[in-house]
């Protein structure tokens, strides 16, 4: 038997994602951020509230990085997701987490997070649930490990994990329990003969 539960935001899996950015003074600004993902080919969009230290360095600087954590970050990562910028202006020294710049954005590349893409804002737009930022995906950055053999991302090395916003946990990610476009097919019939 189902139980109603009202209005509450409970779909599951949740990403954790990290969008990295720099501070006026050049330090690094990363926050783990959980509403938002692709919406295009080549988009992201990210619904973040408008006080976050990082939306004030999107819109000053036009840019950011947008990574998957490995668990191996887990706690760096939730550190980052924590702490606010506005109070800890240095967050990401602490976490002994190591940035480069972006050769093709105006933001940081986390080197510990396996892949990473690096985008541009396109639009900031204020919604009636909060500010909406669309991000153009201007290049994808993996590391070779997580790779197959073929040069794709296989998800299954990345060794992420998901947020569970129901009871604030992280899942790990990886086990393939299925191929898209494929595992239901056998559900399709053939079409009648005209």
């Amino acid at each position: 038997m189902k139980k109603d539960l009202g209005v509450k935001p409970y779909l599951f899996p949740m990403p954790a994602y990290m969008i990295g950015t720099y501070n006026e003074d050049e330090t690094v600004d990363v926050m783990m951020m959980a509403w938002g993902g692709i919406c295009a080919e080549d988009m992201v969009a990210l619904n973040l509230e408008a006080d976050h230290k990082t939306v004030a360095n999107l819109r000053a600087r036009g840019a950011f990085t947008l990574a998957v954590p490995g668990r191996d970050t887990m706690e760096a990562s939730d550190y980052l997701g924590i702490v606010s910028g506005n109070k800890e202006p240095d967050k990401f020294r602490r976490t002994g987490l190591h940035a480069v710049k972006s050769a093709r954005v105006d933001a940081p590349v986390i080197q510990e997070y396996p892949l990473t893409l690096e985008c541009v804002v396109e639009r900031m737009e204020e919604e009636p649930y909060g500010l909406r930022v669309l991000g153009r995906i201007v290049n994808v950055l993996a590391e070779e490990s997580v790779l197959d053999d073929k040069g794709r991302v296989d998800a299954g090395k990345l060794d992420t994990f998901l947020f569970d916003q129901m009871r604030n946990g992280y899942y790990a990610v990886g086990q393939v329990v299925g191929k898209a476009w494929h595992s239901g097919a056998g559900f399709i019939q053939d079409s009648p003969s005209k």
